[in-house]
């Protein structure tokens, strides 16, 4: 079977998708997609969400049937349908959501599934001389007898990574593979891959990030709206071509220029919590916003993020500290206290927190604000006026809904948290909580916001942008706070610090080991 293959590769090409087309209903999600990917090569798959990059590799995994067209691996077409027979031709795929199994060790996640079900005795010593020669030789290091549980973010894609390996894969597709890596993680994967491809494997690296793009690939494939929007040498492009490839036009990023902060807005001092919220809780941290100012918040995600984003928000309750506003001390602390001091949210998770699904664009365009005079009357909803609101919001922020009627889980994520945009933005609140504000977006859209926070911290607005996209945090930020393990670390002014300094500060440097630290 090997010579076989062999013989088929005199061309280069190790992997051919040809003519793919997935539909969903009345939606194409691919639509006729055909591409190469040679020995030895690494193409990056751009493409904002929704493009269909997620689901283009789901059928060259196995995991979606092709409505049409098909796969070949090194000059055999795959069976549809049977990650198995990916497996076995030599594909191996990291996910961007880890596939490990916590309880157990680095060794027996890789080894897993690996053995035939007739065999009577796991070969432990083999495994564990593979697994250290691959770890060496691809510089994935990492101790084969640790528990899952205990590896750092980091540490767990190389687990997943010497997976692929330990099957003898040949072709790699990474998803999204530095969603959740520091600076210095990503840094150390991207040697890894030169690596991976100095030993003629080949690699489809999916991704939204630019810059990450145009650093670690020799081609580009642009998706758009299920199709290939166009194909460019790595070495003969840069970021306005493939950022006007993506969205169809031409991009205009906004301009960030200094603005001199004014009064203290929020303050929080000693502010503890101990209910988990998506990740660390709160450990005795201290945070001001002011006017006129956006403070970026960078950090690997699950470490307090959305804790102090809840907490904000109103809808988690400090276990200790203070909570005060333009420097009144606030009692009972509520959803309902954070909407009357004009705090405007923008929830990370759009699906649960930030839209109920049943509802209408209309009911959701006002749920936080149904009970204003501008909206009830004597205890009646004017429902005019609420859709005509809804109706501006559409308009303005470009939201594509079958109507203001339709229920929003009719509406594509990214349209989700456009609708979400309009709401916070509404009635120039004095604080916006801007919790991964671009989630979703395409890159004229994520322009659109940016400008549009740019805007409110120059009118006045204190802004705390919660972003895990650090090129975001630095592009946009007055001053950068990094959150680990719940705590803060020192404010820095935008370009005080170099992104391999903020990336050790994510990685949990730079902090003190008792006590709160002040990020006033």
């Amino acid at each position: 079977m090997d010579g076989a293959m062999d013989g088929a590769m005199d061309d280069g090409a190790v992997l051919r998708l040809v003519g793919v087309t997935k539909r969903f209903g009345p939606l194409v999600a691919n639509d006729s997609v055909s591409f190469t990917l040679n020995k030895g090569e690494v193409i990056a798959l751009l493409g904002e969400n929704g493009a269909g990059k997620t689901t283009l590799m789901n059928i060259l995994f196995g995991h979606y049937l092709a409505d049409e067209g098909h796969v070949e691996a090194f000059g055999h077409r795959l069976p549809p349908g049977e990650p198995r027979a990916a497996l076995a031709a030599g594909i191996g795929m990291v996910h961007q959501h880890f596939t490990l199994a916590d309880s157990m060790s680095v060794l027996e996640n890789i080894a897993l599934g690996t053995q035939s079900l007739w065999s009577l005795r796991f070969d432990r010593r083999r495994a564990l001389a593979r697994i250290t020669t691959l770890s060496r030789d691809f510089g994935l290091e990492v101790h084969p007898n640790a528990q899952v549980s205990d590896l750092s973010v980091g540490e767990r894609q190389r687990v997943e990574i010497l997976k692929a390996l330990y099957r003898d894969a040949r072709v790699l597709i990474l998803d999204e593979p530095t969603a959740v890596l520091t600076p210095l993680e990503t840094e150390a994967l991207f040697r890894t891959l030169k690596k991976l491809v100095a030993k003629g494997l080949s690699i489809l690296f999916i991704s939204h990030k630019l810059n990450e793009v145009l650093a670690v690939s020799d081609r580009v494939l642009v998706l758009r709206s299920g199709k290939i929007a166009g194909e460019r040498a790595t070495s003969a492009t840069n970021r306005s071509e493939l950022a006007a490839l993506m969205v169809g036009d031409t991009v205009t990023e906004p301009t960030v220029t200094d603005h001199a902060p004014g009064e203290t807005v929020i303050e929080l001092v000693g502010i503890r919590t101990t209910g988990r919220v998506g990740g660390a809780p709160l450990d005795t941290i201290d945070l001001t916003l002011r006017e006129g100012e956006i403070t970026g918040l960078a950090g690997v995600s699950g470490n307090g993020q959305a804790a102090l984003a809840a907490l904000l928000a109103g809808t988690l309750r400090p276990d200790s500290g203070t909570i005060r506003i333009r420097g009144e001390e606030m009692g009972e602390w509520t959803a309902r206290t954070a909407l009357a001091h004009r705090i405007g949210r923008i929830p990370e998770d759009r699906h649960t927190i930030g839209m109920i699904g049943d509802m209408n664009v209309i009911e959701n365009a006002i749920s936080e604000s149904y009970r204003s005079p501008r909206f009830s009357h004597r205890g009646l909803l004017d429902w005019k006026g609420a859709e005509d609101f809804a109706r501006a919001i559409i308009r303005d922020y470009d939201v594509k809904c079958p109507s203001p009627r339709a229920p929003v889980r009719l509406l594509s994520g990214g349209n989700m948290q456009k609708l979400i945009l309009g709401r916070a933005f509404d009635g120039a609140p004095h604080v916006i909580l801007a919790s991964q504000p671009t989630r979703g977006l395409d890159v004229g859209a994520v322009a659109y916001v940016h400008a549009k926070l740019l805007e409110a911290r120059n009118r006045g607005a204190a802004i705390l942008l919660i972003s895990e996209d650090l090129d975001e945090v630095l592009a946009l930020s007055d001053r950068i706070l990094v959150i680990s393990k719940g705590r803060l670390s020192p404010p820095s002014a935008r370009g005080a610090l170099t992104v391999r300094e903020i990336g050790e500060r994510m990685a949990g440097h730079g902090f003190q080991e008792e006590g709160g630290i002040h990020a006033a």
